[in-house]
């Protein structure tokens, strides 16, 4: 059965799914968005979201008792592919050899107004 998985350190959720869940062995994040926890403030540049909604992505796997090094997979949306490039250098000082699989897509819009958002499917 499912279990979910909430923690102050990354942001509530806003509207009726859960920051992540559990099952057996593996750990889900739905789409973190790049709000920092601590303060609610979305920063403005990609390199500043991308790098909020990956602490995000990472505070949601601890919770779960898991950690970046150990995810499988992520999705990422971008609001214009425009940013990937500075998107990518940030993402891949998250990240370290063997990286995880990766779709990277564009999006019309994002809530809030993001320019990124990240989910991952990780080991416990």
């Amino acid at each position: 059965m499912p279990k979910n998985i909430s923690t102050d350190k990354a942001p509530a959720a806003i509207g009726p799914y859960s920051q992540g869940t559990t099952l057996g062995n593996l750990v889900f994040t739905s789409g973190q968005l790049p709000i920092v926890a601590a303060t609610g403030v979305m920063p403005e540049t990609i390199e500043e979201q991308a790098k909020a909604s990956l602490e995000n992505v990472r505070a949601v796997l601890e919770a779960a008792g898991s950690s970046m090094d150990k995810v499988l997979k992520t999705t990422v949306f971008l609001s214009d592919m425009n940013n990937f490039a500075a998107f990518n250098a940030v993402y891949g000082t998250f990240f370290a050899e063997p990286f995880p699989a990766r779709s990277c897509v564009q999006v019309a819009r994002l809530p809030k107004d993001a320019l990124v958002e990240i989910e991952a499917i990780a080991e416990r």
